[in-house]
């Protein structure tokens, strides 16, 4: 394949938007609800989950380890997951985890409860994604690691203890990397025989609120976790888990973000439907941040289906200095919108985004620069000063297999003449269609 045909041209928006976007499950609760499935006892029907390079990798892997994934060829989104039988995973496998960090931090709790050896590889790209503190967890559960690699990273092979701790385990990590780190030991923390103790031995805790939705699923699924984030420790207790055998995945509200900051881009008005009355998804702050920004936001109940109803006001606010702690995932979407503001903004709380599918802040520096604009990396975070829109230009972006850096740049696009997107497709990650839904919402 030659350089060319691997970009796509990013629509301008040559009106105000007027359009609904219906966004496929989260992926972090669809992942999460996957591994708690897998570790019941009866099969459990979900409805709504999202299908993409993500979920699809996690049920590979947990279909590897002798659990049942079937699709409904009808929805293709409702899916039933029976666990072993015998409640033991099976061992002397190999799993593939791509770049997806919810498998590769979220199934190696799973190998502790696997009859033989379990072989984790990935993407070459997932080399440089940190493992070590999920490992250093699961090697204090009694677990054997050997790295086949740089250590700390993929790939490796996890041999299961032949006793699990009979005291309550205590497990202390530093997780500051990731919050996937915590989220992965607590959901197998539940099925130790005494519980589980963790102990974040960081000063800072990342993305509190994905650890906080690991909480309520496993709560959810019959487990009692007490947190007491203050002292960054999680007390679970020992319980059998068992999800209902019905449960429905809410939409990706992290992924609405292109969408409805679009409306402050483009101008006009973007609608998501089925926006959760509360939720335990990060991207539940969206909306406040994008009013922050100048959005009108409301919330509509149309035929009993909610909608976050997100108009640009023709003025993008800067923030000033801004703590994105909880909601890191989501910088590169505010980002994009940033670069259009009255004002400079400096992200901060979101010094873990270097460990994310790519070096995250680096990459927004690197793109905004070459389209003209002006940001620099923060020791902890990301500062955007505005240039005229004049100023900005065209030019092939770089993607870096991160599907948030993609649809950055598709967002970038709206307003800026000339934008091509390399490796578009890398978006399939968590959003199997998007450049359809990019279209559709821009009418095309």
């Amino acid at each position: 394949m030659t350089e060319n045909t691997n970009l796509w041209p990013a629509p301008l928006a040559t009106q105000p938007l007027n359009a609904t976007v219906t966004v496929p499950g989260s992926k972090s609760l669809s992942n999460r609800y996957l591994i708690l499935a897998a570790l019941g006892s009866q099969p459990v029907r979900l409805v709504g989950l999202l299908r993409s390079r993500d979920t699809d990798l996690m049920m590979g892997a947990l279909e590897a380890l002798g659990v049942r994934c079937d699709v409904d060829t009808h929805t293709e989104t409702t899916v039933t997951v029976t666990p072993p039988a015998n409640g033991l995973f099976r061992g002397n496998v190999n799993l593939f985890c791509g770049l997806a960090g919810t498998v590769m931090r979220f199934v190696p709790g799973l190998a502790l409860f696997a009859d033989g050896p379990v072989h984790f590889d990935g993407d070459k790209q997932a080399y440089a994604r940190p493992m070590k503190p999920v490992l250093d967890g699961l090697e204090q559960l009694g677990a054997t690691v050997e790295y086949h690699g740089e250590l700390g990273k993929l790939p490796f092979t996890i041999t299961p203890p032949a006793t699990l701790p009979s005291d309550t385990a205590q497990v202390s990590i530093d997780s500051s990397g990731s919050s996937q780190f915590i989220s992965g030991l607590l959901l197998i923390g539940s099925r130790l025989p005494s519980g589980l103790s963790l102990q974040h031995t960081g000063e800072k805790t990342p993305s509190l609120p994905h650890i906080r939705m690991t909480v309520a699923d496993v709560t959810g699924a019959g487990g009692t976790i007490n947190a007491d984030e203050s002292a960054r420790t999680w007390t679970v207790e020992p319980h059998t888990l068992q999800l209902p055998d019905k449960v429905t995945v809410e939409p990706d509200l992290s992924n609405a973000a292109p969408f409805l900051g679009a409306a402050l881009i483009a101008g006009g008005t973007v609608r998501v439907p089925h926006w959760p009355q509360t939720t335990t998804q990060p991207g539940g702050l969206l909306p406040g941040y994008l009013e922050q920004m100048g959005a009108a936001v409301s919330f509509l109940v149309i035929d009993d289906v909610r909608y976050c109803e997100v108009t640009g006001s023709g003025t993008i606010h800067g923030l000033g200095s801004f703590d994105l702690t909880a909601a890191g995932e989501i910088a590169p979407s505010l980002a994009a919108i940033l670069v259009f503001a009255d004002a400079p903004t400096d992200m901060v709380g979101i010094g873990h985004l270097r460990g994310h599918e790519t070096n995250r802040l680096a990459a927004l520096v690197a793109e905004i620069t070459r389209v003209g604009g002006k940001a620099e990396e923060l020791p902890d975070g990301l500062r955007i000063e505005p240039v005229a829109v004049e100023q900005l230009h065209g030019a092939d972006m770089e993607t870096y297999a991160d599907h948030r850096m993609a649809t950055f740049a598709a967002m970038l696009g709206l307003r800026v003449a000339g934008i091509k997107v390399k490796d578009v497709a890398t978006t399939r990650k968590t959003l199997p269609d998007f450049v359809g839904m990019w279209n559709g919402m821009l009418g095309e």
